[in-house]
């Protein structure tokens, strides 16, 4: 019988923590799930990377880079997992600062974009974001039975629903740019998505300065 991703049930005794215990990804099926995850995400950053070069959109670029940095922050999701709070939590609050510097990247790039450069095609961006929709969905499908759990986990999930989000404002942006043949869709599109990343890291590095907190 597996055990529940989250026990509701009071802790053992002499615990004396009152709290529910939550999943911390010790388990032999989400570390196989993450490993898959992570293929994933790799997969997707060379193809979405390509297209961010040549046509030089910041929708395509901050979604690029998400792919990347999923990666990495995935592999440090899974070197976390059995170890001690104080590491899991840590490894969370790394991976939330390093996704709101992200954000302040795409915000820069955006700017920059929109004092330089020409509107990029709109069919390629749609293309590429709906590629980019297709990989996460399929990471988080994976991933969804695994949504709640200690920071470590939850930050995969967030990160995991965020590229959903990301894939579909990419995509709608690319339709934006073909009909009015102008950058501002796209640059619009990367200013959104760093908002969507910062709200994110801010969720991560609340819960793991709670968790280190709580450790302590």
């Amino acid at each position: 019988m597996t055990e529940p991703l989250i026990s509701d049930r009071p802790p053992a005794a002499g615990c004396g923590c009152g709290a529910p215990v939550k999943f911390d990804g010790a388990s032999p099926a989400y570390r196989r799930i993450l490993l898959s995850v992570i293929a994933i995400n790799a997969a997707a950053f060379l193809a979405v990377a390509g297209g961010a070069m040549i046509q030089g959109s910041a929708a395509l670029g901050a979604n690029a880079l998400d792919f990347l940095a999923d990666s990495a922050t995935y592999a440090i999701s899974l070197w976390a997992i059995g170890k001690s709070v104080r590491v899991r939590s840590g490894a969370a609050l790394l991976k939330g600062a390093s996704l709101a510097l992200l954000a302040a990247f795409i915000l820069g790039f955006a700017v920059w974009r929109a004092l330089s450069g020409a509107p990029p095609e709109g069919a390629v961006i749609t293309g590429l974001g709906l590629l980019g929709f297709l990989a996460n969905a399929a990471a988080a499908l994976l991933l969804v039975r695994h949504r709640d759990g200690d920071a470590n986990v939850r930050s995969v999930w967030l990160c995991t629903r965020n590229d959903l989000i990301e894939s579909l404002v990419v995509a709608a942006a690319g339709g934006l740019v073909w009909l009015t043949a102008s950058r501002w869709p796209d640059l619009i599109a990367g200013a959104v998505l760093a908002l969507v990343f910062l709200q994110s890291a801010w969720s991560i590095i609340r819960q793991s300065q709670q968790e280190l907190r709580d450790a302590a």
